[in-house]
């Protein structure tokens, strides 16, 4: 019981800057659902908003599945091998949280584009071009979301207790075993807790989606593209898409914060 109410205490001078932190934070997105234009809203769900939200979803899981095959060996690559220089490794790996999304994109057209370092080879010998295409929005928006799922992965991998797998190396275990087996399930919520992270900055991803995958509805056109044109010819559908995509975000962190994310009470 003390120690309840020795943790319930907050000083008056911390107490103030969180509300008003709280503030900062609620009170648009509160904004938003009070300009809602609620009446009109099946007239301005259109066909459109639908494809939006299908390709947004399509294109923001397989970018968290992309990041998963790629994103989990290389967390551990950062928080278990003895590689040299891996504090430089993890710097530039985090890049992409600083770097703006615009920038992101340029550099994947440099690289990728048809005429890019690596870009002009695809298209040359496989014939794969993939600036301006639904597998340029999954690139794009998997490059500026790995770093969440690669940094939750990495601190869990650090937290976790080496003992097991050491007793699973004792007991004969292969090393693919045991990563399987034991440090795989051990960092569980780590992982679960890094790919809804990841998935929901490449839900919300901008930038980088624009410059290298440009803007075609029905191929390239996502939910925060559509709401970016809709804001220039129609507020109010800007709006509802806008409470759309709120809506599905907070739906899913909603739904697996409790189980997997929330921390000690």
């Amino acid at each position: 019981m003390t120690r309840h109410r020795v943790r319930g205490r907050l000083p008056v001078v911390l107490a103030l800057p969180a509300a008003i932190g709280l503030a900062f934070l609620l009170v648009p997105l509160a904004g938003l659902l009070v300009k809602t234009p609620w009446t009109s809203l099946p007239t301005l769900l259109s066909a459109e908003v639908g494809e939006a939200l299908r390709l947004s979803l399509l294109c923001a899981s397989l970018a968290t599945v992309l990041c998963l095959v790629l994103g989990i060996p290389l967390a551990w690559l950062l928080a278990r091998s003895g590689l040299p220089g891996r504090g430089f490794l993890r710097a530039l790996v985090t890049v992409p949280l600083v770097l703006p999304p615009v920038v992101g994109g340029v550099a994947l057209l440099l690289v990728l584009g048809r005429r890019g370092l690596i870009g002009e080879h695809l298209d040359a010998w496989f014939g794969i071009s993939l600036p301006f295409t639904t597998a340029g929005v999954v690139v794009a928006e998997a490059f500026v979301a790995m770093p969440f799922l690669v940094i939750s992965v990495e601190g869990a991998l650090r937290a976790a207790d080496p003992r097991y797998e050491e007793a699973a190396a004792t007991l004969g275990a292969s090393k693919w075993l045991t990563f399987r087996r034991v440090t795989l399930p051990s960092v569980l919520p780590g992982v679960v807790a890094g790919t809804v992270l990841c998935w929901a900055r490449a839900l919300g991803e901008f930038g980088a989606t624009i410059t290298f995958a440009g803007n075609f509805p029905g191929e390239t056109t996502t939910m925060p593209l559509a709401v970016y044109l809709a804001l220039e010819t129609d507020p109010d559908a800007a709006i509802v898409l806008s409470v759309v995509l709120l809506l599905v975000s907070v739906g899913v962190l909603a739904g697996l914060r409790d189980r997997w994310i929330s921390g000690p009470s």
